[in-house]
């Protein structure tokens, strides 16, 4: 029997950083994870209409079914909720997530896991399934991207280089420079870019609708894009804005600006009582720094199980 959403969200919070737990009242984020949980993983479990409007885009041919989410006793008294997923809708890149379970993933749980991902999904031939902890890593699973957050309280720019700010875009008129800036790093490092893409146009247009869309800038030229979106989804939970781009343009790389970026954003957002979280890949060592140094905190992560 699929547990209620409370259920799911009391387990959820239980398996949260510690240091997130102070944060944002329990009952505050339990409410948050309960309706994202009946809205997400319960709903997938149990509409079959969905799951054929799923099928017909993601999937042609394939049975309905095997795009329902199923919540599944995997051994050692661990149960787990799995949903079929595909990178970024990419239909070459399926896999199987596993983020809400009864507790943390341990090494003797993976093998049931494993198993229980292909028996109800091994007809789209997943690669990986995925699993969320708040711990460094698990042995037998390999690094993913990681959640680096903080109380945008928190996070207050200091010692920020003359001339480099942000300012408010209502439309996205630098979208082919930020389009090369990606192409400038992929060349320069050629694994970047399966860690991070620039996002698609019509997601930087709802930020600005959303005035969620910064410009960066140095001494008042365009230097790149700084943009959020409130996403519970990605939150953990969390009342957040979640990050949703950061880039500099190639000429602005290699000057300090990055470790500005996430404070300066932070800064400009519009409630100052909400947390600041995104994910960073866990290989993305520049983003990573960058975003450590700006007083972001590592709570977690997702980490891949090779099927």
């Amino acid at each position: 029997m699929i547990p209620a959403p409370e259920e799911l969200a009391r387990w959820t919070l239980e398996r949260q950083h510690p240091l997130t737990r102070t944060w944002v009242d329990d009952a505050r984020r339990l409410a948050i994870l309960t309706e994202e949980h009946a809205a997400l993983d319960i709903l997938l479990a149990e509409d079959l209409d969905i799951a054929v409007q799923r099928t017909a885009r993601l999937a042609p041919g394939k049975p309905a079914e095997s795009m329902l989410n199923h919540w599944v006793a995997v051994g050692n008294d661990l149960y787990v909720m799995f949903s079929m997923r595909f990178e970024n809708l990419n239909l070459a890149r399926p896999f199987v997530d596993a983020t809400p379970m009864t507790r943390s993933p341990e090494p003797r749980d993976l093998p049931g896991i494993a198993a229980a991902a292909q028996q109800y999904y091994g007809v789209h031939n997943p690669l990986y399934v995925r699993l969320w902890t708040a711990e460094a890593a698990v042995d037998g699973t390999l690094p993913d991207r990681r959640f680096l957050a903080a109380p945008i309280s928190d996070l207050q720019p200091h010692d920020v280089p003359p001339g480099l700010a942000l300012r408010p875009a209502k439309t996205v008129d630098h979208y082919d420079e930020a389009r090369d800036a990606y192409a400038a790093v992929d060349a320069d490092h050629p694994h970047h870019a399966e860690e991070a893409s620039l996002q698609d146009l019509d997601d930087l247009e709802e930020s600005a609708e959303d005035g969620l869309l910064y410009e960066v800038t140095v001494d008042g030229e365009w230097a790149g894009y700084a943009a959020a979106i409130i996403k519970p989804d990605d939150a953990l939970g969390l009342p957040a804005y979640v990050v949703r781009e950061m880039i500099l343009a190639p000429e602005h790389r290699g000057h300090g600006y990055g470790r500005h970026l996430s404070a300066l954003l932070a800064q400009a957002l519009p409630d100052p009582t909400r947390i600041l979280i995104g994910t960073i890949h866990n290989a993305n060592h520049g983003a990573r720094t960058a975003a450590l140094q700006a007083g972001r905190q590592d709570i977690g992560g997702w980490l891949q199980l090779p099927l």
